[in-house]
């Protein structure tokens, strides 16, 4: 079969030119892409690492000024306490003095009112003896009839209040 003997020609003749086709394909590529490539890649690995190196460069620093922010917030914090008790003792101290003078007034006033008052009290009581006195003389000669002298009926109040 004559198709059966050219087949040895035939298939070196096609493993030559595949040998040249894939030999070409190894140069071009392999020698000539390949190098291109890999620099791209290699760009893109710098790149990458670079940004992370900066990314974590950052985040140190966020860190860092995370942590001056709340030493900051913990000083303001303390010395708004201290501001703050400062306030209340002085309120305290001024609250005090107020009161020690509002005292000082009302003991004066209460002390005044009470010397009114013992003074009306003693006016009280002495208008009280001149009408016991006077009731005391009517009702002995209205119902004794007797004529008792009005200082005789004052004595009689007095020593009588005296021992209520």
């Amino acid at each position: 079969m004559p198709q059966l003997n050219q087949l040895a020609l035939v298939a070196y003749s096609q493993f030559f030119w595949l040998a040249v086709v894939l030999g070409l394909i190894y140069f071009v590529i392999g020698k000539g892409m390949l190098p291109k490539i890999q620099s791209t890649v290699d760009a893109r690995d710098k790149s990458i690492a670079d940004d992370l190196a900066a990314a974590d460069m950052a985040r140190t620093e966020a860190d860092a000024v995370e942590e001056a922010y709340r030493q900051r917030i913990d000083a303001s914090r303390g010395e708004s306490a201290k501001l703050t008790a400062k306030a209340k003792a002085d309120s305290a101290v001024s609250t005090e003095q107020k009161l020690g003078e509002i005292d000082a007034s009302l003991d004066a006033r209460l002390v005044e009112a009470q010397g009114r008052i013992r003074s009306a009290r003693g006016a009280a009581v002495k208008d009280i003896e001149g009408v016991a006195a006077e009731l005391a003389k009517e009702i002995a000669a209205k119902i004794a009839k007797l004529d008792v002298s009005l200082a005789d009926s004052a004595t009689a109040v007095k020593m009588v209040m005296s021992n209520a």
